[in-house]
Formats: C-alpha cells, structure tokens, sequence
C-alpha cells in the first residue's frame, strides 16, 4: 500500500504526547456499501452484531469478509489509536497510534463469530508485530477489537488455538491484539470497498497455509 511519502514507516506506538492532534469533524462516507447496497453506518437491522478486525492493508481485508455468506455490511477505517478522526496520510506516518482495521456487521443466524475468526487468522500472519509482508509500520499490525466479553472469550481461545497449529507448523508466536473495540474512525470515500472499485489494485495479504481449528475453540467457550 503506497504511504505517500508522509513520515516514516514506525515500528513503535507513539504516546500521547507524540500523537497528532486530530480533528474533531467526522469522515464523510458514502450511505451505502459498494458492493452489496447496505448502509456503512448504523443503525443496523435487529439481530446483527459487529466485530472489528486488523490484519495487515485493509483493502484486501475489507474484501475477505464482504465475500461471506451472512455479512450485512463491511467498512473500513482506523481504530486502537489516540488521534481523533485521523487522515490516511496521518495514519501512514505511524504518529497516529492506528491500526488500518475492518468493520464486519454480520448475521450470527447464517454466519458465526467463530467462522469469521477462521477466516481472519488464515488469512494473514499474525506473528509478524508491526507489519504484514512488505507492507511494514504499526498501522499494519494484526488485532481483534470485541463488542462482548463472549467474542473476547472466544477470540482469546481462538488465537491459543491457532498458535498451536502453527507451533506444529514451525511458525513463531502469535503477536495479534485482542482488545475491547474501541473508537472505530471511517476512512476516506476512495479506500471504502477499494478492490471492488479497483479490481487490480494492491493487495497484500498473505496467510501462512495452516488451517485454524475451528472446532477446538468453539468446544472451548461453549
């Protein structure tokens, strides 16, 4: 993903006192999703419930969940930050605090939590820290943002889970954040579904070809 050319590529969170100041006015975004005409902001129907993913540009991660089955709408945006209604290029110098991030309203009637959990660690390495393959700073970093102590309970027996799928795999550990979600920001108009929009356009997700036990860890909270 092209940081054009603002600051650079951190590696550590900022403080504070670090961060940029931010603003107080709201990102405009479009009323509808791009590819399935559902509304990008509340209210949403009765019955659906939201989850806020981090796995690396959030181009190719927005587009991973829209693809599902029983997802109402995605979006993307910056969230687990300090600065107020930050910019892309104010994201891209790591000055932020931000993780480039997804957020997934689904239907748990046709779609579990735990299936988009799967869909989530097999799609990225999440034992990378501040980076998804070639695309390095923090805004890159992988992370779970929960609206329950039950999507916690399970995210956490998730990621123990997979980590001992890709112990036996010979991969390293686990960096992802799980954390209570926190403010989640819109990103600009242009990067919401980008790759519908752009269909060649960057992409750099890469997972690690070990399947997450689905099973397991559902037996675990349940």
């Amino acid at each position: 993903m092209v940081l054009f050319g603002f600051g650079k590529k951190k590696l550590a969170l900022p403080t504070p006192e670090e961060a940029l100041p931010g603003r107080a006015k709201e990102m405009p975004v479009p009323a509808h999703h791009y590819v399935n005409n559902n509304p990008l902001k509340p209210p949403f129907p009765e019955g659906m419930e939201k989850v806020v993913f981090g796995l690396g540009c959030f181009w190719g991660a927005e587009r991973k969940f829209w693809q599902l089955p029983g997802v109402y709408t995605t979006a993307v945006g910056y969230a687990a930050g300090i600065t107020p209604n930050p910019t892309y290029e104010e994201v891209c110098t790591g000055m932020t605090g931000h993780n480039e991030v997804v957020l997934v309203v689904f239907d748990p009637q046709v779609i579990s939590y735990a299936q988009l959990l799967k869909v989530f660690w097999e799609s990225h390495n999440p034992t990378q820290g501040m980076r998804q393959g070639n695309d390095t700073g923090t805004q890159y970093r992988s992370g779970i943002y929960v609206y329950s102590a039950s999507q916690k309970q399970q995210a956490e027996a998730s990621r123990d889970a997979y980590q001992q799928a890709l112990t036996n795999a010979r991969h390293g550990e686990i960096t992802t954040e799980i954390l209570d979600a926190p403010e989640f920001y819109y990103a600009e108009v242009y990067h919401q579904q980008y790759l519908a929009k752009n269909p060649n356009g960057y992409c750099g997700l890469g997972g690690t070809n070990v399947a997450c036990p689905v099973g397991v860890f559902e037996s675990q909270v349940n």
